[in-house]
């Protein structure tokens, strides 16, 4: 049942009173009238959210968060994820005001070139911005993914401490709106986060009523706490419309966090009613004042209803600014405290604290590449299963490294074996037993959410986490994915199926487009291994870069181990698989994945016809454009401009490595359902096809020699 509250229902014993002083109403009408200046001298932004907020934020950071300005990396940190990024301005004067070095100046340049306080948040571009938000829905997603990752970073740590006495304990506190409730990736992930029973979790809704298209009656009618309610949430209501007038009631606010603080055995929910804009005399609760400034009229009548100056601007009155800095000290204070259990933990668990220290800052573990397996030339085996085989035998030395699947874990091979499952101990069953602190994530037919999950786990800290589904299905993930890359995250995605040679299941299931589609995705590596051994090399190549995101597309059908794969190679993204048989090629065929094998195929009937043939695998062009000029030369000569690229889905990027004189064996279509063989055979994807193609390569350079046939 739903809480609403109004006025302290909780033992004054157990919640320390609220102390909420003259000063700091002041600071807040303060907050809104720097959210109007900002907005008003950027000429654009969203005013109205931060101005209605202000007082939720403000107590937020001022009381209730902990949080430390002078070091916003703090391990023991509470975190604050703003998902209704385009009020970056509710954050942004929290952070001013608290002293996180943001300044006055940096206010003015609201949304402006090179400044700290861009549209939206971004993640390493200002202190305190713990992840870079503005898609609706997604920060919620890795608000959910950072408390994952908290009870993961606690089990590894310190399992067995009493609730609340970790210094590995804390909280993740979220603050949503209408548009980041409506999306859809915002049931994903909160139905997963109340099966998961994240009590360190506490979402702040702000239910003002609006959106840009004005009241959003107009597209929304669901009871959003009982919606909450269902998911097994703890729920409560704050509304500051009760009573027929506009009151801030900040104690029933307070009330409501605290109670969210103290309930650990569920994700907790607060509606907050407030009226957006508030108190401008003309445009509060309307949509005019949720994404364009006031205007000079309205800003100074606004001023004037808050007891200020009109003609002053971006005014901050020294005695509200010397108070709301408090905080910093208030943060060393709580700092200091925690400092002495983590020192007390570090002492009493010197090889765990130097694992903390290590997975801290990604730094993998001496000969950890050692374990890694290695398959028998000549066998076959599918690169999902070798991808599987991998994450097994490195899990013993790689405490870092967990993931899962959304729901495809026996297709994905994500599973590591023997590794529990991460869920609360009440609904692990026969065939995932696991716990509270175990290992591998379930996130169900989520894909939206995994996405959003697995960034907000790689944002927490140093943990590695992965995550599957069909590469079909990365449609379902690609905001995600792109946000990953736009904040250089760490994240693996383990995506299988990865072309027509997923056979019968058809065409809703076979990506065509999707390979060129990732790749056009600044910052994420797209690797397609062509063998077992290559998946293994591309897996200790992802696994050393530490500064983005990389997604593995793996088989289902069985490929040949090859002789003369190269970890060295893959690492860098292409490499000489096959030389031609005098050393001195004519064509280069360039393949990727399961196509290698088509192309060494291709080679052998080019070969056998007189042809010298080189064949290149390429099983990540991001790794081989990043390579210096020389190396690239050495496997693709620019003296040899005869050359296929052969790829089961649409050609579009291979144009740049084939030339104009190239040739590109692709797939321009939907596939069918049927045997895998069946349909390579079909769409030309054959070793017969790719040596035609090298053939009419060889044509347009005038280099296909007739055979005398006579008169």
């Amino acid at each position: 049942m739903t809480t609403r509250l109004r006025r302290s229902s909780l033992s004054t014993e157990l919640v320390p009173a609220l102390e909420w002083t003259d000063l700091d109403k002041k600071a807040v009408d303060v907050v809104r009238a720097l959210a109007m200046d900002a907005v008003e001298k950027a000429g654009s932004g969203h005013p109205g959210t931060a101005m209605s907020l202000a007082p939720a934020a403000y107590l937020l950071f001022q009381r209730v968060m902990r949080h430390d300005p002078t070091d916003p990396g703090w391990l023991g940190r509470d975190r604050f994820v703003l998902s209704c990024g385009h009020t970056s301005l509710t954050l942004y004067l929290q952070l001013y005001l608290s002293g996180y070095g943001l300044t006055l100046d940096d206010l003015r340049r609201l949304r402006q070139w090179d400044s700290l306080t861009p549209g939206h948040p971004e993640h390493g571009h200002t202190a305190g911005v713990e992840t870079t938000t503005g898609p609706l829905g997604q920060g919620l997603g890795n608000a959910v993914g950072m408390a994952m990752a908290a009870r993961r970073e606690r089990g590894l740590f310190d399992p067995d401490a009493a609730p609340g006495a970790s210094p590995f304990d804390h909280h993740i506190w979220c603050f949503v709106s209408d548009g980041d409730i409506e999306e859809g990736i915002s049931h994903e992930a909160s139905a997963l986060a109340g099966h998961q029973k994240l009590g360190n979790l506490v979402v702040i809704y702000d239910d003002n009523h609006i959106s840009i298209e004005d009241d959003t009656l107009i597209a929304k009618s669901e009871d959003v706490v009982a919606r909450y309610e269902a998911y097994g949430w703890h729920t409560q209501s704050v509304d500051w419309t009760a009573t027929g007038e506009y009151a801030e009631d900040v104690q029933a606010l307070y009330d409501a966090l605290m109670a969210a603080k103290s309930e650990t055995d569920r994700p907790s929910f607060i509606r907050l009613r407030t009226i957006i804009g508030w108190p401008a005399p003309n445009k509060q609760n309307t949509g005019k004042i949720h994404g364009s400034a006031l205007g000079e009229a309205e800003v100074a009548a606004t001023k004037e209803v808050l007891g200020m100056d009109p003609s002053k601007t971006f005014h901050v009155p020294d005695e509200v600014l010397k108070h709301a800095r408090g905080i910093a000290q208030r943060g060393r204070t709580l700092h200091a405290e925690w400092e002495k259990g983590y020192a007390e933990w570090r002492t009493a668990n010197a090889e765990r604290a130097d694992e903390l220290d290590r997975i801290s800052h990604r730094v993998l573990p001496n000969g950890w590449a050692k374990a890694l397996p290695s398959f028998e030339t000549g066998t076959s085996m599918a690169t999902r299963k070798a991808s599987g085989e991998v994450l097994s035998a490195l899990a013993p030395v790689l405490p870092e490294l967990w993931g899962g699947s959304a729901d495809l874990a026996e297709s994905n091979n994500t599973t590591m074996k023997g590794e529990p499952s991460f869920i609360p101990e009440e609904y692990q069953t026969k065939d995932f037993p696991g716990n509270r602190y175990g290992r591998t994530l379930h996130f169900g037919i989520r894909e939206h959410a995994m996405g959003a999950i697995l960034n907000g786990i790689a944002l927490h800290g140093g943990t590695r986490p992965y995550g599957g589904t069909f590469l079909v299905f990365s449609d379902y993930m690609r905001p995600s994915v792109r946000l990953a890359a736009l904040m250089k995250l760490p994240v693996t995605y383990v995506w299988t199926h990865d072309s027509i040679g997923l056979g019968e299941d058809g065409p809703t299931h076979q990506p065509i487009e999707h390979l060129w589609a990732l790749r056009a995705i600044p910052g994420l590596d797209v690797v397609r291994p062509a063998d077992a051994n290559e998946t293994a090399y591309a897996w200790r190549a992802v696994l050393e870069h530490t500064d983005r995101p990389a997604a593995l597309a793996l088989t289902r059908q069985n490929l040949p181990v090859y002789e003369g794969t190269s970890a060295d190679g893959v690492a860098r993204g292409g490499y000489v698989l096959r030389e031609a048989s005098d050393g001195q090629p004519r064509v280069i065929l360039i393949a990727t994945g399961s196509e290698v094998q088509i192309a060494v195929e291709g080679r052998e009937l080019l070969e056998a016809q007189g042809i010298p043939t080189r064949v290149v695998s390429m099983p990540c062009v991001e790794w081989f454009n990043g390579q210096e000029s020389a190396y690239k030369q050495t496997v693709l000569p620019s003296s040899i401009r005869a050359r296929v690229a052969v790829e089961a889905g649409v050609a579009l990027g291979w144009h740049q490595y084939v030339g104009e004189c190239g040739e590109v064996v692709s797939l321009e279509h939907f596939g069918a359902s049927a045997p895998y063989r069946t349909l390579y055979e079909q769409f030309g994807l054959t070793p017969e096809r790719v040596a035609a193609a090298a053939k009419a390569s060889l044509a347009k350079l005038g280099q296909d020699k007739g055979e005398t046939t006579g008169n």
